[in-house]
């Protein structure tokens, strides 16, 4: 093997790399071991914005020596914050343009115009169309859906204002936002803005360039990642529990065997209803196949995981291994996250690498560009392509049998239910619990998978830190298809990783230790659950008020710094993990660290080690417990009537 050092959490993975190594298969693990990253680009002190660059300006190791400039004569941290501005832009854009396009679809769904979409959840859309300043009284289920899908497209391009969802936002969060001029107005608007300010020659204070970063980030957060998710959920339906499985093992061998991956359930949706069709399955038979198998990849896979309980193959650090199986008749990418080496990969067995968004082209794959006007066809044609593959197996087919079980499909409205039931859907008992010192706090442990570390390990030691403590884990994206993978996703595993505390809660409610709440672009959950704790009363005013914390403990993705940075915005202490990209400027690392807490109520950190990152949240949660007068158990004392009488 190319590695001495341990690369996977999972046995499945080890399996695969070890055959990827024999079948000569360069991938992203070997590349890794290879090609370092640059020290001062990874700080991010190096400027390329213009041509006289690239400028590399690392600050001096000597206390009093002269400080580099860019040939402009910007400043480590001018350089340093445009950088990270410029990431959030990317990642803002990435999942902003993800919600156009769903919006897009849900409008022409409503006018009738592409068959096979249609409003599945009605009392969501109402509940949508009110926080979107709709009339419903009076009004048909379409008449509003056409409303609210031209709402909708209209707040990416809204140029003043307030976009409608900050609203949702608990009323002191929303003062602070005003106060400080971060209040986004549309989401395109921000992100063209930071392009503008961070262009050489424009803004060139890291304080002002922040402020439009935290602008932004909440024109994400709480404009098109949000929105998106409510209007898959719509169309879609609101996700409820489900039971899966999860890890390489949910290939078949006799099955036609098609994987979905990237980010937008549009056309996953339709894979999935294609492949139950009787006609696709009878031709899988005619090709000697006993079935279709579909599977998922990355947050497509937590999309058909939530709504229809499709297996996950693997989170994004899988996806070379999944083709390395031998098993994969065609794996279907639209955007996000889909490698480039895909391609060389499945030239050395027989899987079609199919691209089907028109934003996203990769060199030598085959090209079937998805017409959401014509979907369920579409989509049969992708099908009937990965069927007619299936005799092509050239190779060994090798599916590791590792394969746990998960339940998913964690919605806000799902734990609302949950915790409340029927006639009395509410977070009180969370709250109480939360008072009462059983669950300690709650964590959002979300993001990506990094090649510069173990596969899943820094995700798991921190999660199980953290729920050992008793803190409740609500998770997303790759960090989510992780925890699945260790067992972390069933409500036995609170007896086996929980505190007594939050095992005890778990096991009364039937939950798992561990929330899966969706794909990356559903963080907008967890913040709508944490409003709705604020809403509950009893844990403070605002989100940041709560015993909670964030983290990324593997992140890669410029949407990862775009969600911490909305995160923190929001008012909640968020911790990533691996490198950190200011780290070469002390000046704006240090208002990212601790200046922002005092502005908004929350602030970044880092820690490459999970202990220290799972110390640093557990602290942070002690002591938002402290300032809320919760951090001690309290005797429980029986009052007698002249008790009572002198309490009134």
């Amino acid at each position: 093997m190319a590695e001495e050092k341990k690369l996977f959490a999972d046995k499945a993975s080890q399996e695969i790399y070890e055959k990827a190594c024999r079948d000569s298969i360069n991938t992203v693990f070997t590349k890794a071991a290879e090609l370092k990253p640059c020290p001062i680009g990874s700080a991010g002190d190096c400027c390329k914005n213009c041509g006289m660059g690239p400028c590399r300006v690392p600050e001096p190791k000597t206390p009093g020596a002269v400080r580099k400039l860019g040939l402009c004569g910007a400043t480590a941290e001018t350089i340093s914050a445009r950088n990270f501005l410029r990431m959030i832009a990317a990642g803002a854009a990435a999942h902003s343009d993800h919600g156009r396009a769903v919006a897009e679809t849900f409008l022409a769904a409503a006018k009738g115009a592409v068959p096979g979409y249609a409003i599945k959840d009605e009392q969501k859309l109402l509940a949508v169309a009110m926080d979107l300043g709709i009339t419903v009284e009076g009004k048909e289920t379409n008449a509003i859906a056409i409303e609210v899908g031209q709402k909708a497209l209209a707040l990416f391009g809204q140029q003043e204002g307030e976009i409608a969802y900050v609203k949702k936002a608990p009323q002191k969060r929303q003062e602070i936002w005003r106060r400080e001029g971060v209040t986004p107005r549309g989401v395109d608007r921000e992100i063209v803005e930071i392009m503008h300010r961070t262009h050489m020659g424009v803004d060139q204070d890291y304080r002002s360039l922040m402020k439009q970063g935290i602008r932004a980030a909440l024109s994400d957060g709480w404009g098109g990642s949000m929105l998106a998710t409510d209007l898959q959920d719509i169309m879609f339906g609101t996700p409820v529990p489900v039971y899966s499985e999860v890890n390489l093992g949910v290939l078949r061998k006799d099955e036609v065997n098609i994987i979905v991956h990237g980010h937008e359930p549009l056309l996953s949706e339709m894979i999935v209803i294609a492949s139950r069709d009787p006609q696709m399955l009878e031709l899988a038979r005619s090709h000697g196949a006993n079935g279709i198998n579909i599977a998922g990849i990355c947050c497509t896979a937590n999309e058909v995981l939530m709504r229809h309980g499709i297996p996950i193959a693997g989170n994004f650090l899988q996806q070379e291994l999944a083709i390395t199986t031998g098993a994969v008749e065609a794996m279907v990418v639209d955007v996000q996250c889909v490698m480039q080496s895909l391609q060389s990969v499945a030239s050395c067995y027989h899987t079609r690498l199919i691209t089907t968004n028109p934003k996203a082209h990769i060199t030598g794959a085959v090209r079937m560009v998805f017409n959401d006007h014509d979907a369920l066809n579409s989509a049969k044609a992708i099908v009937t392509a990965a069927i007619e593959n299936f005799p092509n197996r050239k190779s060994e087919v090798l599916i590791p049998k590792a394969k746990s079980p998960m339940i998913a499909g964690f919605s806000h409205e799902t734990i609302n239910y949950m915790l409340g039931g029927s006639f009395r859907s509410s977070y009180r008992p969370l709250n109480d619990n939360i008072i009462n010192g059983r669950i300690r706090g709650i964590a959002g442990v979300v993001g990506c998978n990094n090649a510069r570390t173990a596969l899943d390990n820094n995700t798991l030691e921190l999660v199980k830190e953290l729920i050992r403590h008793d803190v409740l884990v609500l998770t997303t994206g790759c960090t989510a298809i992780g925890c699945g993978k260790e067992g972390l996703l069933t409500p036995e595993a609170a007896r086996e990783f929980a505190g007594p505390g939050l095992a005890e809660v778990c096991e009364t409610v039937g939950i798992p230790p561990v929330l899966h709440m969706g794909s990356c672009v559903d963080n907008s959950r967890i913040l709508i659950a944490a409003t709705a704790v604020v809403k509950d009363g009893g844990l403070g005013n605002d989100i940041s008020d709560l015993p909670a914390a964030g983290a990324a403990p593997e992140w890669m993705s410029e949407k990862a710094i775009s969600i911490g940075q909305y995160f923190v915005a929001s008012g909640v202490y968020t911790v990533f993990g691996v490198t950190w990209p200011t780290s070469g400027s002390k000046e704006l690392t240090k208002h990212l660290f601790e200046e922002l807490e005092t502005i908004y109520g929350g602030r970044w950190d880092f820690a490459a080690d999970p202990k220290e990152m799972a110390k640093k949240m557990i602290a942070h949660i002690d002591k938002k417990r402290k300032e809320l007068g919760i951090d001690k158990a309290r005797e429980r004392v029986l009052f007698d009537m002249a008790d009572r009488r002198e309490l009134a």
